[in-house]
């Protein structure tokens, strides 16, 4: 039970911090040689493209910052002990939520995703070691305003 909460605890900060677009702390959750794997959407909604340690991964999740406003809301979450007590995956369903403003006004990119995870017990707590992003769907609806 302290490991799930503690895995937990990691899912919900990387969440947040990307809202907070506080790059920084998203790295801290990763293991040094960690890796995130990142789809192509709209086309190619699987993980496909590699980002591996801190300045590759930080590079990949500036394009975060190209939108208004984030909100990452977790659906769901399965940990999975591996063989080694200092293993565990986990399958994490979310809904993300992407804010911009066009001419036509303010649009919400949605897409229902799930991250396939993998962390390790670290000094420093749970850190993910490899991290890949797959979208299940995508809708783009109006919003009535942003803050």
């Amino acid at each position: 039970m302290p490991d799930r909460l503690a895995l937990s605890d990691v899912v919900h900060r990387y969440a947040g911090a990307v809202d907070d677009r506080d790059i920084q702390s998203v790295l801290g959750l990763f293991a040094s040689d960690g890796e995130l794997v990142l789809p192509e959407p709209p086309d190619v909604l699987m993980p496909v493209r590699h980002h591996r340690g801190p300045d590759e991964i930080a590079a990949a999740l500036a394009a975060a910052s190209t939108v208004g406003r984030t909100h990452h809301a977790i659906d769901s979450e399965v940990y999975t002990a591996g063989s080694n007590p200092d293993l565990a995956q986990g399958r994490i369903a979310a809904t993300a939520h992407h804010w911009s403003r066009r001419d036509e006004g303010i649009v919400d990119l949605v897409w229902y995703l799930r991250y396939d995870d993998d962390y390790a017990r670290t000094e420093f707590g749970w850190r993910i070691t490899r991290r890949a992003l797959t979208i299940d769907a995508i809708e783009t609806r109006p919003a009535r305003r942003l803050r």
